[in-house]
């Protein structure tokens, strides 16, 4: 990110899959915890904060934005969701902006979509919340199936043992014929979001 410049990289010869790599010299990191920002130790996924001589010192001419980034310890807080392995590689998992908030539960979109594509006949998927009266946000699947034959039903069925109940599909299921994507494969939640709205 601009505001702190490079900060990992991946070892010759040391690449993992989806890892972003291992801190670069003079740059320290932790994670800590999405509610009470308590330092996680390795394997457990939090808000990924950075210190680094190369980093920002502040927003031009806005304290706020700089103290909502910048914390009394000097941490910039990327606003990533990350986990670090043993080994020191960071894998980012999520962004904070993008987690569904489910009656003040934090549900990560991106797990749900990596357990739905475990369906042998969902081809692709993409996951927001949706607005609801009683828990705030709920979470919504947009599902590209490889059969017509797929149902809501289906989906529900073969989620219901492998998530907690905050994280069900309370705001439904949508059949779709292709997901929008930018030019690099990543999903737009946003136009998703657009689509929802629209309903």
């Amino acid at each position: 990110m601009t505001e702190s410049l490079c900060t990992h990289m991946t070892p010759k010869d040391g690449e993992r899959l989806g890892s972003c790599g291992k801190l670069v010299p003079y740059v320290s990191a932790k994670l800590v915890d999405l509610e009470t920002g308590a330092s996680l130790p390795p394997g457990k996924k939090g808000e990924l904060c950075i210190k680094s001589p190369a980093m920002m010192s502040g927003y031009h001419k806005n304290p706020e934005a700089t103290k909502e980034t910048i914390d009394e310890d000097g941490w910039l807080h990327t606003g990533d969701v990350a986990v670090c392995d043993e080994d020191g590689y960071f894998t980012i998992v999520d962004r904070i902006k993008e987690l569904i908030k489910v009656k003040g539960l934090q549900v990560s979109p991106s797990e749900l979509e990596d357990l739905i594509l475990g369906h042998p006949e969902v081809a692709d998927v993409g996951v927001i919340g949706v607005a609801d009266q009683l828990s705030g946000e709920v979470p919504r699947a947009y599902i590209v199936p490889k059969q017509k034959s797929l149902t809501e039903k289906d989906i529900h069925s073969f989620l219901e043992d492998k998530v907690a109940r905050h994280k069900k599909l309370a705001g439904g299921v949508r059949f779709v014929q292709e997901l929008p994507k930018n030019a690099t494969g990543k999903l737009l939640r946003r136009q998703l979001k657009n689509l929802a709205t629209e309903e």
